[in-house]
């Protein structure tokens, strides 16, 4: 990590100021596979402690935390422990992709970014945001910026004053290939400003 954040202060004072405010981020680890995609998923457009409070009720009622497990709960059963029958329809195809083998998650670590995006996609439920996620989270992908992520957008609107994505876009290719990076020092400052902490 290192040389990446050498890198990035070449690239754009910003990231100075951030460490020098805040320290250095923590780079966020999670273990391959099916429960990942699954907090994911509970993750989506809420707060990762909320998610994560669903996530572990979930775990609590099926201890069996395997796809044929999770389609054996009823909607009712969902609903119960918090989890929108939107989500759940999700949680449900993504189950049912990995039994009928349309997906294999456990070959994902050997193909490209783009590869495994182009696999996920086709599941209902899981968009870029959460594949952006389960890349750098999971398979360590290191040039990502997840610009469907709140956080990140408004980030760079406060730091760098840019408020359109296409323009966001075009101004942090600079930070390539070290992109993830990079927005896990734009998280760290959303958070620390808020006296945020969170737990991956």
């Amino acid at each position: 990590m290192q040389k990446a954040i050498e890198y990035l202060l070449e690239k754009d004072t910003i990231f100075k100021s951030i460490i020098e405010q805040y320290g250095m981020p923590t780079i966020p680890i999670r273990p391959q596979g099916f429960e990942t995609l699954v907090l994911l998923i509970l993750e989506q457009q809420v707060s990762i402690d909320s998610a994560k409070a669903t996530f572990l009720k979930l775990k609590a009622k099926e201890k069996n935390f395997v796809p044929v497990a999770l389609l054996d709960l009823s909607d009712e059963e969902f609903r119960n422990l918090g989890v929108s029958r939107q989500k759940t329809s999700y949680i449900k195809a993504l189950s049912t992709a990995i039994l009928n083998k349309d997906i294999d998650l456990e070959s994902l670590p050997t193909k490209t970014a783009e590869q495994v995006r182009q696999e996920l996609i086709k599941i209902k439920g899981i968009g870029n945001w959460t594949i952006d996620i389960y890349l750098m989270f999971c398979l360590q992908e290191p040039d990502l910026l997840p610009l469907g992520d709140i956080a990140v957008v408004n980030t760079i609107k406060e730091l760098l004053d840019i408020h359109k994505k296409e323009d966001m876009e075009v101004h942090t290719i600079r930070w390539s290939p070290h992109r993830s990076v990079a927005t896990y020092l734009l998280w760290h400052h959303y958070l620390n400003k808020r006296n945020r902490t969170v737990v991956y």
